[in-house]
């Protein structure tokens, strides 16, 4: 396992690439899985999206329920109306805090680390922490739920 250097800045272009789907669970991608692991553990990140690490593709890691989870494809089926918002970070942006709303309960379709369907309703941090690597395997940063007189400022320092 190798801990992956994180691509970092609010104009990243592989950041604001939609992310490719994945065709199949490869010898390839179980090693890019296990250096993904070894990365954010590393940085003690609550997820990690492909595209952080320079992999324009639909996989990310996320922390459900207490325990790292590969999400490979994940598509956000059903939000929740009830929204809360919370601070949030993250490491491709590590000096920029954002408030950000989120429905508190999703459900979210996914392949797992086998390449088998899987199907979870999420609440609370496991679900703001889903969406936002969803977001970035959809070329979506933090910077975008900033008003948009600081996203202007933000993006000169982020």
């Amino acid at each position: 396992m190798s801990v992956l250097p994180i691509e970092q800045g609010a104009d990243n272009p592989i950041l604001r690439k939609k992310g490719a789907k994945v065709r199949g669970v490869t010898k390839a991608l179980k090693k890019l899985i296990k250096d993904m692991y070894a990365t954010v553990k590393a940085e003690d990140g609550a997820g990690l999206a492909a595209p952080q690490v320079g992999q324009s593709l639909q996989l990310c890691l996320a922390l459900v329920e207490g325990r790292m989870t590969v999400l490979i494809n994940p598509d956000i089926v059903w939000k929740s109306k009830e929204t809360e918002e919370q601070e949030e970070g993250c490491l491709s942006l590590p000096k920029l805090q954002v408030h950000v709303t989120r429905p508190v309960t999703i459900t979210v379709k996914y392949l797992n680390e086998k390449g088998l369907p899987e199907e979870r309703k999420l609440s609370d941090f496991s679900a703001r922490t889903v969406q936002h690597e969803v977001d970035h395997l959809n070329g979506v940063l933090l910077v975008d739920y900033l008003p948009s007189e600081k996203k202007l400022l933000t993006r000169q320092t982020a």
